[in-house]
């Protein structure tokens, strides 16, 4: 399968890595020195103690290496327009883009680019870090979870599947990946925008009744936008899921905590903003999420 990975940091390299092994993968990053270490010496993932080399092409242009069969987009959300938009030129009328981002409601975004009927979403276990440019730490490897929003008429899906366990990844096709995305999403709704806006590690929500209430009130909107989108959650599952990772998390930070921390953009519109347009589709009002929206980018204009 021909194949492109948009992003060249720990996720991309992950993928793009392991996916180079029996693929004809290509790796577009801004960074010009991670793209010249990838390839005069090979993209270094540690792997259980140990480096190991791959060697995907990286480039800093895809201009001249024609249509791809798979885009796997792997920017902050908040890139993700301006990233299709430069690399317009590899998408034919068969390719399909995948998105294993953070957050929900990226398809609002492909759409732009694709058809509903090439747009792959999906969630995944794995997580990595950057040592420094062309080397990752690989830590957890879980599975990669992947679905459609329409029928796979052509069994892309089966095909995907084939191609990622073949090169070391454990896949699961979803009937319902908006289900799997959701259930994902809870976390950061709730923990990642509160402790954002309030400056705070993952323990103080759970520990601070005001905090602990405003969670629950982005619970519980999120869960009244999912129920009308036929999604099916348990209330006091849910709640006492975000509870316990904040109990058992103390000092952990969030995303949004972080990129407000440094003055940087932040990926709000993938998380909270998701249930805040999905709301407008199904006719729910969520007051709260919206207010959490425009207050994560007053501090981000700050």
């Amino acid at each position: 399968m021909k194949i492109l990975v948009i992003g060249a940091g720990a996720m991309g390299s992950i993928y793009g890595g392991h996916l180079s092994l029996h693929n004809e993968v290509y790796m577009v990053d801004k960074n010009i020195e991670v793209i010249e270490k990838i390839n005069t010496d090979g993209l270094t993932l540690v792997e259980d103690g140990e480096d190991v080399i791959y060697r995907p092409i990286a480039l800093e242009s895809t201009e001249d290496i024609g249509e791809v069969d798979l885009v796997i987009l792997f920017v902050k959300s908040l890139y993700s327009k301006i990233a299709l938009k430069e690399n317009q030129h590899v998408l034919g009328k068969d390719t399909y883009i995948l998105t294993l981002q953070n957050g929900a409601g990226h398809e609002d975004i492909l759409e732009e680019f694709v058809s509903k009927n090439r747009i792959i979403l999906g969630t995944t276990q794995d997580n990595g870090a950057v040592i420094e440019p062309g080397k990752v730490r690989r830590g957890g490897v879980g599975k990669t979870n992947f679905g459609m929003l329409v029928d796979d008429s052509d069994k892309m899906l089966a095909k995907c599947k084939t191609v990622f366990d073949a090169c070391g990844f454990d896949c699961k096709i979803y009937d319902n990946i908006q289900q799997l995305i959701w259930n994902k999403l809870f976390t950061n709704i709730s923990l990642s925008v509160v402790t954002g806006i309030l400056q705070v590690p993952i323990g103080y929500v759970v520990s601070d009744e005001y905090a602990w209430n405003m969670t629950k009130s982005l619970i519980y909107e999120a869960l009244q936008v999912a129920k009308e989108m036929g999604l099916e959650f348990d209330e006091n599952e849910i709640i006492e899921r975000v509870r316990e990772i904040s109990i058992s998390s103390p000092d952990g930070l969030t995303s949004i905590y972080t990129d407000l921390k440094k003055g940087r953009k932040t990926e709000v519109d993938t998380i909270s903003g998701s249930v805040v347009r999905a709301a407008e589709k199904v006719g729910v009002s969520v007051p709260v999420h919206e207010f959490v929206v425009n207050f994560v980018h007053a501090m981000e204009n700050k």
